[in-house]
């Protein structure tokens, strides 16, 4: 049977958030938080090739407690059960630390179910790096395939998955063996609404919580701020374009006012070089 994870994560809506303007840092508790909207595209696929090949969905996340939300959604969408580790430990990661974590969690799944398959959003909207997936792949030595907008097989019997992976310009096509890591493009399919007995499963559903001390020959060094080498020094927002010059009056008052626009930008006019 086809066993595929998608790792998820929990992020704050960054259509609503706030920057704090003394610490110059997101400040989580003016937006609420969302499954991130890449991961929900991703098990919106994890489930369709459950469908369509027969199989057993999982989802996987690192975060605080509340994160359970972000899981129930996930079995709305169709997932069959989910795993949260959460554990003050894991505070302050960066993506280096996260895909570790997420490694070891993913070890201990396949120990009880073997996995063929990890499905992964392309990015989070909070972080914008698309490393974690890939990182999970080096860490448990199985080939990456990032930006794929189209899944055209699975074969388990044979061992291989055939894929379209996004292009500047076009696609490509590629063949992996199984297991094998997807990161997925919100363009890979649409994420219909919840059917109501999936709303129900949801909200009775309790995942499997875990720690630190849950995993197995963990490296505490690789873990939370230890385990990450990454340093955001500042994070500001970018300073808003002045807004274009509005012309008033008729016609001819405002082919002056142009005028006298442009006129003043010197450089329009500059001629460089000899003619």
């Amino acid at each position: 049977m086809l066993h595929i994870v998608a790792c998820i994560k929990q992020v704050p809506d960054t259509k609503i958030i706030k920057l704090n303007p003394k610490t110059n840092t997101m400040d989580r508790r003016t937006a609420p938080a969302i499954l991130n909207p890449y991961d929900a595209h991703a098990v919106e696929e994890a489930v369709r090739l459950k469908n369509r090949y027969g199989g057993f969905v999982s989802v996987l996340t690192m975060g605080p407690p509340p994160a359970v939300t972000a899981i129930k959604k996930c079995i709305e969408i169709g997932a069959d059960e989910g795993y949260l580790i959460t554990d003050r430990r894991f505070a302050g990661a960066d993506t280096l630390a996260t895909s570790y974590a997420l490694a070891k969690a993913l070890e201990k799944i396949a120990k009880t179910r073997p996995i063929d398959l990890i499905i992964c959003g392309k990015m989070s909207i909070d972080g914008d790096t698309g490393q974690v997936g890939p990182g999970i792949a080096r860490r448990l030595d199985i080939p990456p395939l990032t930006s794929v907008n189209k899944i055209v097989e699975i074969n388990q019997d044979e061992g291989y998955a055939i894929v379209h992976r996004k292009l500047e310009d076009g696609h490509e096509v590629v063949r992996s063996t199984l297991p094998c890591m997807f990161s997925v493009e919100k363009t890979i399919n649409d994420v219909p609404y919840s059917s109501l007995p999936n709303m129900l499963k949801a909200a009775r559903y309790n995942p499997f919580i875990w720690s630190v001390d849950d995993l197995e020959e963990v490296d505490i060094k690789q873990l939370g701020l230890k385990g990450s080498p990454t340093i955001v020094s500042k994070v500001w927002a970018p300073q808003k374009p002045a807004g274009g010059t509005f012309l008033e009056g008729n016609p001819k008052e405002q082919v002056g006012q142009l005028l006298t626009v442009l006129f003043e930008k010197k450089e329009l006019f500059e001629v460089k070089g000899e003619m």
